[in-house]
């Protein structure tokens, strides 16, 4: 292939990630899936390696990629398979991130993979959310192992008997339901474009893609010094009283490979920031196509060149049972800023302070009776500066980029009122470029409700860059009374729940 049809079987592949997440927003039910878009999808050649994946979220598309080749080599695949799963020692990240893969045959030979990852409010977990305050992964809802839900395009009974454990049946038939069809969609189209070019050219233009973006890759470590670069941040707490755990990283760069050796980072807690060695292999691969050309394909080749090593028992690469609900969110996130910080020693001149560092989970609900409900939301926060810009400001950032709930659909939905939604102004820190600001999000409660918190930066700061300052830490409150970063209340109606998360830090000294 020349550039120009390489270029467009790069584009055709990834439209058919674009129309599996046009299918599966439209079709969902959960404002979750529908208004927040918190879901994924992407193609795998038929060794379960990427191939394309849409802009969707960091996090699930970096730890799918990472998993999807132990996955796929479990089964005995026929057309019109779906495979689902959610556990995250086996190929998941945690409980409420629910993974449906489909196979691709062509006149009875197995092609290829479409996959698709979506966020279930209710994943059967006692606390309302299905993010709960966790010690173990049993307290986090239902594990579902890698096991076939549809063969021969007919749903089996285990489907039906994963949806009779969830609470709110209605919802989550209908997200799954959605699932399915957008993995029936990307079949079709994939199916389509394996025709055109035949199956032995098809294999060869993937081949040929991950080529590309493995010379894409050699270019971008040849402008990054070669040499060692170590940095150490913290996570605030583990919400069962362990504070200010730690991860190291040595990360050990030339001009042909990078090794991301995170050796002495601290050993798994009780609580739940815990997380499994994909969530660590997202977040290196997420910082380092950060660095690459707008143009570059997701494929397998771009990542092949980084190793990443983290000691078995660390929070980083928990061991079953080990609690994992907010190691996919937040934990996720400060990784990220523990690459970004270690490559900041060797290109400051590209990285970016650090950003507000916690995607500030709030899950709510009742489980019990008639007016059972369930919802679950991220909030934005302050970019870091860099060299040429300030900080956006009310964000998502890194590791996930999923939509507010707009008011009208929350409102419309729970009992909920919200009363203030605005930007934390002066939230971000000071520098030659200031640090974006963060969010205040003030709801009251209609009803009596369960709420639960999984938030970030509310002690560590996010740090600023070569002079920069920190921004400002979060902070939780209910009716204004403090709350810890990790908590879990009890709320009556007219109670009001206020998250003012943090800003970004600054970069460069102010006044130069």
């Amino acid at each position: 292939m020349n550039a120009i049809q390489l270029s467009i079987f790069s584009s055709r592949i990834e439209s058919v990630c674009d129309e599996m997440g046009a299918i599966l927003q439209r079709a969902a039910f959960s404002p979750n899936i529908k208004d927040r878009l918190d879901f994924s999808c992407a193609v795998f050649d038929v060794g379960g390696k990427l191939c394309a994946q849409a802009a969707h979220i960091p996090v699930h598309l970096g730890s799918m990629a990472y998993a999807m080749q132990d996955i796929v080599s479990l089964f005995e695949w026929e057309q019109g398979d779906v495979v689902a799963l959610n556990d995250p020692y086996l190929g998941g990240t945690h409980l409420p991130d629910v993974t449906l893969v489909s196979p691709l045959f062509v006149n009875d030979d197995l092609v290829g993979f479409v996959a698709n990852r979506a966020h279930h409010a209710d994943i059967g977990a006692e606390s309302p959310g299905s993010m709960p305050l966790s010690s173990s992964l049993d307290e986090e809802g239902l594990v579902i192992s890698p096991m076939k839900i549809v063969r021969k395009n007919k749903k089996k009974p285990e489907f039906h008997q994963l949806l009779n454990k969830l609470k709110n049946s209605v919802e989550s038939t209908g997200d799954f339901n959605a699932q399915i069809s957008a993995n029936w969609r990307g079949i079709e189209r994939l199916s389509t474009i394996v025709s055109d070019y035949g199956v032995g050219e098809f294999a060869n233009a993937v081949g040929q893609l991950n080529d590309y973006g493995d010379r894409l890759m050699l270019g971008l470590l040849k402008t990054i010094p070669s040499g060692v670069y170590q940095f150490t941040d913290v996570m605030d707490d583990d919400g069962l009283g362990t504070e200010n755990i730690r991860i190291r990283l040595k990360l050990t760069i030339d001009n042909k490979k990078v090794i991301a050796d995170f050796a002495g980072t601290d050993k798994q807690v009780v609580g739940n920031i815990n997380c499994p060695l994909s969530v660590v292999a997202a977040a290196v691969c997420y910082v380092f196509r950060c660095l690459m050309p707008d143009n570059t394909p997701a494929c397998y080749g771009v990542f092949k060149r980084i190793d990443i090593l983290a000691e078995k028992g660390s929070f980083i690469h928990a061991e079953k049972p080990a609690a994992v609900a907010a190691g996919n969110v937040e934990t996720s996130t400060r990784l990220v800023d523990v690459v970004m910080g270690a490559l900041s020693k060797a290109i400051p001149e590209k990285i970016p302070a650090a950003s507000h560092g916690s995607m500030n989970n709030v899950a709510m609900g009742l489980n019990s009776g008639a007016d059972s409900w369930s919802y679950y939301e991220t909030i934005g926060g302050g970019m870091g500066a860099g060299l040429l810009n300030d900080g956006l400001s009310a964000v998502q950032t890194h590791m996930t980029n999923t939509l507010n709930t707009p008011i009208e659909s929350l409102e419309m939905h729970y009992p909920l009122r919200m009363k203030q939604y605005a930007i934390r102004w002066k939230s971000g820190g000071g520098g030659l470029h200031n640090g974006g600001d963060g969010i205040v999000r003030e709801m009251e409660f209609l009803a009596p409700a369960q709420v639960t918190l999984l938030t970030e930066r509310r002690r560590n700061k996010a740090w600023g860059l070569l002079g920069g300052e920190d921004g400002d830490a979060g902070k939780n409150w209910l009716n204004e009374k403090p709350l810890a970063a990790k908590t879990s209340v009890n709320v009556e109606r007219g109670d009001c729940i206020k998250v003012m998360t943090p800003g970004g830090g600054g970069y460069g000294e102010s006044g130069l």
